[in-house]
This record gives C-alpha cells, sequence and structure tokens, in this order.
C-alpha cells in the first residue's frame, strides 16, 4: 500500500526530486530502498538519502542489516544517514525539510488485511511533514512497534488521560460491583478500591491516583462507613483508614512516577552508549576527514551549522595555524593526565566566546552546514582544548545531548591530532628521503664524477706541456677527450639537478600540445644516430606534455638502452582510446622504445625506476644510475605512465603513455 500526502507546499516545491527512506533496521529496509529508487527512475538529477533514526530503546534493529542496507544505498548512488532523535516520525520529517525532500517512503507492518497505522510513524508523518509526498509501503515484517520504535515518555499523555478517565469510573464501578454480594466488612471495601487505585496509579500516576484516592475514600465512606449514605464519620478508626488509604496510593503512584523517569534516563544512556559505539565502530573501519566527520557531527545533531574555530595566535607561528602545540595556559595543556589545565582552559575559552564572540579571536578552520564566521552565544558551544572549539547552531541542546556532543568533540580532537601526525610524518618521511637522496649525491660525486674529471684534467695538462709537441691527431683525439667528459658531466650533473627537483616536488611541467616526432628528434641530438631507428607513423595525435621534459625522458631511456643493450634501439608509437593505451581511463598516445639486449628480470624491474640503480655487470663510471628515474619522475609529472614490457624475442621495451591533448 502506498499513500500520498501533499499540502500548501506543492508549488513551492524543489525541481529537482529527493527521497528520504525511513530505515529500521529490519529487513523490510533493502524493499524501501529498491522502492525509492523505482520512484525516483527516470528524475534527471533525482537524490536518494536512507535515514536511520538512533533511539534510546534497544530493538532499534540489527546493525548487520543495516550495514547491508547502507551497501546498498551507496550502489544506488545514494548516501546514508544516522541521526539521532526522540521521536521518529519528527525527526524524519525534519531531516527531510532541511535537504529540500520532495519524497517521504517509510514502511508499515502488516496485520492480516490491513495495516497496522494507530499513532505510529505512518499516522504521524503525512500530517508533520505536510508539503512533502509520504509514502507507505506495506510489509509483513511485524507490528509497527518492532518495525520503527517509538519514543516512550515518563508516561505519556495517553496513559494520563487514560488514567484519569480509570480514576472516575473505577471507584464507582469497583462499589457497585462490590454491593452485588452480600458483605459486612468495611476492610474489604477498603482493600478492593486500594486495588483499583494502585492500578489508576500504574496507568496514570501521582494525579490520576491522588484523584483516585479521593473518589476511592468518598464512595467508601458514603457506602460502607457509618452513617452510612452521608461523608460524616463516627469511627476515628475509619478516619485513620482513609488516611492510610491515600498515602498508600500517594506512595505506589510516586513509586510509578520514579520508575518511569528511571527508565526514560535508562534509555537515554543506551541511546549515548548506542551512538558512541557506532562512532567508535565507524571511526576505527573508516577514515574520515576533518570536513566529513564535521559533517556526520550536523547530520547527527540536525544542526543547521557546525563549525571548528581555531584561536587566531596574537604573533603565533605562521606555519602552525591550528596551533595544536598548545597556547598560553598556566596549568598546563589541557589533557587527559592535566584535568585541572583542561577545565580552567575550557572555561576561561567559553568566557572567551561568550564575552566577545565578534572579536576576530577566532577563525573558521572546518565546517558543515552554514556556519557563523565566528561562534557566538546562540551557539551550542563545546571547547575542544585552549586552541580550539566546536560550535553547533540552529537548535538548543539538552543536558544528555551536551554529553553526547562532548564525546563528538573528544573524537574530533583526536582526528585533528591524528591528521597532524600524519603530516609530520609525511614531513619526516620527505627528510629521509632528502637525507637518503644527499648521501647518494655525495657518493656520486666522490666516485662517478671524479672519472671524467680526471679525464679532462690529464687531457688538459698534456696540452698545456711546452716542451711537447704532439702531432694534430694527437691534439684532436685529446680535445675529443675534453669534450667527450665535458658531456658526461653535462649528463650527469643535470640527472642530479633533475632528481633534487623530483625529491622536493619542485616540478611543474608546462603542459601543452606536443608532437610525439618533434619530441623524438629533439631528444635524439647528440646521440649516436647508427644505433637508433625511428619508425613512427605518420600524422600521430599530439599529447598533452611538457617538450623539455618529454624530451629529458626520451633522451635518458634511449642513451639507458645504447648503453646497456645497444647496438641498436628501435623507436615506434601509437595512439587509440582503447585497450592498454589509456591514462586513467582517457584516451592516450604511446611511444615504445625497443631494444634486444638480454633484458631485466621480473623481479628487479620495481628497482630499476629507482635512484642510483645501475646494472651489476656495468662498472662505475659509466653513470649514476639517475636515468630512468628521472624519466620516470617527469613522466608522472606529466600526469603519465611509463613501464617497462619484456621485448619479444628478448630485450625489453619502455612505454611512454601520455593523454591525448584535446587542444587546449
Amino acid at each position: 500500500m502506498e499513500t500520498g500526502s501533499r499540502g500548501t507546499g506543492r508549488a513551492k516545491r524543489s525541481v529537482r526530486e529527493r527521497a528520504v527512506v525511513g530505515l529500521s533496521g529490519g529487513p523490510e529496509g533493502q524493499l524501501l530502498v529498491r522502492r525509492a529508487a523505482r520512484i525516483l527512475a527516470g528524475s534527471e538529477g533525482a537524490e536518494l538519502h536512507a535515514v536511520h533514526v538512533r533511539m534510546s530503546r534497544a530493538g532499534g534493529g540489527s546493525q548487520a542489516e543495516l550495514d547491508r542496507q547502507r551497501a546498498l544505498v551507496e550502489r544506488l548512488g545514494g548516501s546514508y544517514h544516522s541521526v539521532g532523535g526522540t521521536d521518529v516520525a519528527a525527526t524524519l520529517a525534519d531531516f527531510a525539510r532541511g535537504i529540500g525532500a520532495t519524497q517521504i517512503v517509510v514502511g508499515v507492518p502488516w496485520h492480516g488485511r490491513l495495516p497496522l497505522l494507530r499513532r505510529g510513524v505512518g499516522a504521524r508523518l503525512p500530517r508533520l511533514a505536510a508539503g512533502i509526498d509520504v509514502h507507505l509501503v506495506g510489509h509483513g515484517q511485524g507490528p509497527a512497534s518492532k518495525a520503527v520504535p517509538r519514543p516512550r515518555s515518563p508516561l505519556g499523555r495517553g496513559r494520563l488521560i487514560a488514567g484519569f478517565v480509570l480514576a472516575v469510573l473505577l471507584p464507582v464501578l469497583l462499589q457497585f460491583l462490590l454491593g452485588l454480594f452480600e458483605h459486612g466488612h468495611f476492610a474489604t471495601d477498603m482493600l478492593v478500591q486500594l486495588s483499583g487505585t494502585i492500578a489508576v496509579a500504574l496507568v496514570g500516576g501521582l494525579w490520576p491516583a491522588v484523584l483516585a484516592a479521593v473518589l476511592s475514600s468518598a464512595v467508601v465512606n458514603l457506602s460502607a462507613v457509618h452513617p452510612v449514605g452521608t461523608l460524616g464519620i463516627s469511627d476515628p478508626e475509619n478516619v485513620l483508614a482513609l488516611l492510610i488509604f491515600l498515602a498508600v496510593a500517594i506512595a505506589v503512584s510516586l513509586v510509578v512516577g520514579l520508575s518511569a523517569r528511571r527508565s526514560r534516563e535508562a534509555d537515554a544512556a543506551g541511546a549515548e552508549a548506542a551512538a558512541l559505539g557506532e562512532l567508535s565502530r565507524s571511526t576505527l573501519a573508516q577514515h574520515y576527514t576533518v570536513d566529513e566527520f564535521m559533517e556526520r557531527i550536523r547530520e547527527y545533531f540536525q544542526s543547521q551549522g557546525a563549525g571548528l574555530y581555531v584561536l587566531r595566535q596574537a604573533g603565533g607561528n605562521p606555519d602552525n595555524p591550528d596551533g595544536l602545540d598548545g597556547g598560553d595556559n598556566p596549568d598546563g595543556p589541557a589533557t587527559s593526565d592535566n584535568p585541572a589545565g583542561a577545565r580552567q582552559a575550557g572555561a576561561r575559552q567559553a568566557g572567551a566566546l561568550a564575552g566577545d564572540s565578534a572579536s576576530g579571536r577566532w577563525r573558521l578552520a572546518a565546517s558543515a552546514g552554514k556556519p557563523a564566521p565566528e561562534p557566538s552565544g546562540n551557539d551550542v558551544i563545546e571547547p575542544l582544548d585552549p586552541e580550539h572549539t566546536l560550535a553547533l547552531s540552529g537548535r538548543p541542546f539538552s543536558q544528555e545531548e551536551r554529553h553526547l556532543l562532548a564525546a563528538f568533540g573528544a573524537h574530533l580532537l583526536a582526528l585533528l591530532q591524528r591528521e597532524q601526525l600524519r603530516a609530520s610524518q609525511r614531513d619526516i618521511v620527505r627528510l629521509a628521503e632528502g637525507n637518503r637522496m644527499r648521501t647518494s649525491i655525495l657518493r656520486a660525486v666522490s666516485h662517478d664524477l671524479r672519472t671524467p674529471l680526471a679525464g679532462i684534467k690529464l687531457a688538459v695538462s698534456s696540452l698545456r706541456q711546452d716542451a711537447v709537441q704532439f702531432p694534430p691527431e694527437v691534439e684532436a683525439e685529446l680535445l675529443a677527450t675534453i669534450e667527450d667528459y665535458t658531456d658526461r658531466l653535462d649528463v650527469l650533473v643535470g640527472n642530479l639537478l633533475d632528481m633534487s627537483r623530483l625529491t622536493a616536488d619542485s616540478v611543474t611541467p608546462l603542459i601543452q600540445p606536443t608532437y610525439w616526432t618533434d619530441a623524438v628528434g629533439d631528444a635524439l641530438r647528440g646521440l649516436p644516430a647508427e644505433g637508433v631507428r625511428v619508425d613512427l607513423p605518420d600524422n600521430l595525435p599530439p599529447v598533452d606534455a611538457d617538450p623539455g621534459m618529454l624530451e629529458r625522458v626520451i633522451a635518458n631511456i634511449v642513451e639507458n638502452a645504447l648503453k646497456y643493450a645497444g647496438p641498436e634501439v628501435v623507436i615506434t608509437g601509437s595512439a587509440t582510446g582503447m585497450g592498454s593505451a589509456t591514462v586513467d581511463g582517457s584516451p592516450a598516445g604511446e611511444l615504445r622504445i625497443i631494444d634486444h639486449g638480454r633484458g631485466i628480470p621480473a623481479d628487479q624491474v620495481l628497482s630499476m625506476f629507482r635512484p642510483f640503480q645501475r646494472l651489476d655487470d656495468k662498472p662505475a663510471g659509466t653513470g649514476i644510475g639517475l636515468g630512468l628515474a628521472v624519466a620516470k619522475g617527469f613522466t608522472d609529472a606529466m600526469g603519465g605512465r611509463l613501464a617497462a614490457e619484456e621485448t619479444p624475442g628478448g630485450g625489453l621495451t619502455m612505454v611512454i603513455k601520455l593523454p591525448l591533448s584535446t587542444g587546449a
């Protein structure tokens, strides 16, 4: 069964369809999600939101079932929400209005042929969500009280009304029934009326019980106390009995009220424990960012905006704007080891917020919804530490909600500290990599750069000798040696500088349309032409690349192939949007540099691209092992891919993939 409710707000609804599905944690949830997806089918830009209202009472559904329903919602392109509330219908209606929903889908259990509406969510939601279509989907998953748990106040309005009705009718009815039997004992009348008064107290609480006690006393006085028919009492013992009767009725009603309050407190504690359990489980299982966690806080407490504010440090450290290292706190840092410092810092922070919220002392560091630029006295404020505070706007909070907000705030502070630790870890790893790179550079300078320097010095010293006259061919050979060693030094120093830039993340490519033929032609200058064969197809489309970087990539790979594989290297290319010639799913151009050497073992392919790696049979002085590392770094910086494949028949094929240019 489905029914719709649309009020005067129909003309004002958003063009985009948004459906909210109320999940109870029962197996009917998947049916409701699929029904909502069918309702939204064909609507452009439609949004599906599944909402589970986290109630205080036990029996709020299976967490495993909710996890399965969350997975189904995400597969359908929707979003799952868990919110806290004390009234399922009101919370669903508020959530739907908050996101501008046009449809609400909830389940209604069937009993025989008729759905169980009663006073449950299905009966109240159309009235609370006026202006939104409400779809009631019948299912056979049990009674309404099990499908969607309803909140219970200490006694409830219904029980109070029933108590007053019983208080008026039950004394007269019981005395009428007693009159049908012959008895002459005043105690019998008192016991029967006391039983009725206790029943009224159990149903309605204090005030119906007091009314029942007074009316029962009057009825017994009129019917069984001498003189009969009047309110006068001749025997003092009867007066005492009536007073005891009234005291017992009041005592029982007080016990019922106390029990109801304890039940409400237990429900609130259960809700808080359930929320904290889900918070801990999801925090450990998922890697939330600060903004994602802020959105979760705003969503759970149904606030208009949630903001994380950071204290502006006067003359503070600009490199530490979040101020996680602590501030001017004479009581010490606000940690679990120093609760006094935490209390004093929180008190000072709350006072500063209440006294001068518009002074520009606070900076909005993370937000969800629509928070104010700075916290104000109208917000619900939760100080996290001396430098951070959490503020939620839109509605006041109960004391129980404030306790729960403190737990969310503790998780948020832990998340901030975790992100700072991750940033510190990244800095440490970068520093360690830099130190390793500097150590490797020093080793390279001390060994590999000495050989060309020694050759240049020897050749220059020989040419400068006045006592020896070299033949022209010897002088030419010495000059060629100087030129060759100088070129080698230029390549080595260039690779060192490029590797240093890559390690420091300071490479900024200038991307533009680049033709493979132009890049290959520039890269092969200075390399032996007889060792390279270029076999590029005509009219290859351009790729997006930095021409200078691409030239260095090709030159380093070809030089490496000639050095280690020789004597012939073949360069070919292709372009297609299908198959393997893609980069992140986009069409790409492909350049292959093929050699027929002995190849590289599969377990050494990854290490081949690391800095300062040389083939094991090559002696020092032939290079410092940076060519392929620089080539891969430049390729990645341009948004491409560099991979190594085995050449059919033996050898190694280096494959450069770059996105095809769109002409921009």
